[in-house]
């Protein structure tokens, strides 16, 4: 019989956060903890349907005149409006003057990739696949496949995480973007930095928008913790906002994965910024021949979800209720893991872990360290020691801290 046609092809090796879980799921020891998974968990360690979301499915059960045709190739038009429209505000400019776009897209990878194709054909000209694109280090490992994947050839990093301080590295940010090559695009985390939990502050994003512009760079946002990051939409969306205000033509990827829960639902949408309206339609018209060939046609019921819990003044508070209630329960196991630290004297300084935002945290922990704690503990975490904070309930937080101080102490 003749070998396969397929003999030659490499296994690849596992994402990592997913060969996490399948680890986790496979340990037998009543003590284990998930702290890799990137998804909200309650203080059970249960996922959350949130109960607007609920109520918002019954609806459309419930709604005789929806149907199962297909949607717009752009999207669900109330859900694109209705997305933009909270990353850039009800007052924004932008939209008033008609010069915002979107796409519905599969989660906010679908809108980075549609973004990234669509500028890989005609961004500052045609066919740029030589055009610098810088990523943050860390960043998200996701941001380096897309831009590669989509055809870029030139990906770098840029200054980000300082980890003797264990904060911000703004001035080798700003140096970067000072000899970065003009047009170059770069990356930016809207709020709730993935890995780190680091963000800029609103006077450190006026440096960073200062030079971008002096130096004609391009801002791709990435916005999937809006609302889940501080418990307000608008403080999230600040950044985004900031360079709309400053006159930038940028995009902006959203998620509603964790703001929503809407995980398996695929939720996301891409805001593009332009100069007018006519530059945003042309840009569209592009974008829409790109998805036709992608996906064709986006999904209806996570973008219906969204729209219509969007679109009613009750609804939309009841929404940015749930939001708030897991950002709080978020910044509660912060607090408390970093009060446990400290109590138990624990070598080092553990306040970075309150002054990190959203779902992540980047612990300081080193990889050696990491792998005693998977190892002796069955606490699963990333090898670069980043933690998922939902994956703490009041259960597990003396556990977890303890382990945390015996990997310190016993392993430099």
């Amino acid at each position: 019989m003749a070998a396969s046609i397929f003999a030659a092809v490499p296994r690849a090796p596992p994402v990592a956060v997913f060969k996490l879980t399948a680890d986790f799921r496979e340990d037998g020891d009543s003590r284990k903890v998930n702290l890799g998974v990137g998804a909200y968990r309650t203080d059970e360690g249960q996922p959350w349907v949130l109960p607007v979301v609920k109520k918002v499915e019954q609806m459309i059960a419930n709604d005789n005149s929806l149907n199962h045709e297909y949607l717009p190739i752009l999207g669900l038009p109330e859900f694109r409006a209705n997305a933009s429209r909270i990353a850039l505000g009800d007052d924004s400019p932008a939209i008033k003057e008609n010069r915002v776009g979107s796409v519905q897209s599969l989660g906010g990878t679908g809108a980075l990739r549609i973004g990234a194709e669509f500028l890989r054909r005609w961004y500052n000209g045609n066919n740029n696949t030589a055009t610098p694109i810088y990523v943050s280090a860390p960043s998200w490992e996701n941001h380096n496949s897309v831009f590669m994947d989509a055809g870029f050839k030139d990906i770098r990093t840029y200054h980000y995480w300082d980890a003797a301080k264990r904060g911000l590295d703004l001035q080798g940010l700003l140096n970067d973007m000072e000899s970065a090559p003009e047009f170059s695009i770069f990356i930016l985390h809207a709020c709730a930095h993935n890995p780190t939990g680091t963000d800029p502050t609103p006077e450190q994003w006026k440096q960073i928008a200062a030079i971008m512009k002096r130096r004609s760079l391009f801002p791709f946002f990435d916005s999937a913790y809006q609302g889940f990051a501080s418990g307000s939409l608008d403080k999230d969306a600040w950044a985004v906002r900031f360079f709309v205000s400053e006159g930038f033509e940028l995009f902006c990827a959203q998620s509603f994965s964790k703001n929503f829960g809407l995980y398996n639902e695929r939720v996301g949408n891409l805001t593009v910024v332009g100069k007018d309206a006519d530059n945003v339609q042309r840009v569209l018209s592009q974008m829409e021949k790109i998805v036709r060939t992608t996906w064709s046609n986006p999904p209806s019921q996570g973008a219906r979800i969204v729209a219509t819990t969007l679109s009613s003044p009750q609804l939309f508070d009841e929404w940015k209720g749930n939001v708030k209630t897991m950002a709080d329960r978020v910044l509660l196991m912060r607090s408390e893991l970093r009060s446990r630290l400290e109590a138990l004297g624990t070598p080092g300084t553990w306040n970075h872990i309150t002054e990190q935002i959203g779902m992540f945290s980047f612990t300081g922990l080193n990889p050696k360290q990491v792998e005693y704690m998977i190892k002796e503990k069955h606490i699963y975490l990333m090898a670069s020691g980043r933690i998922n904070m939902c994956g703490l309930t009041t259960k597990n937080l003396d556990y977890v801290a303890k382990s945390i101080h015996e990997a310190v102490t016993k392993i430099q």
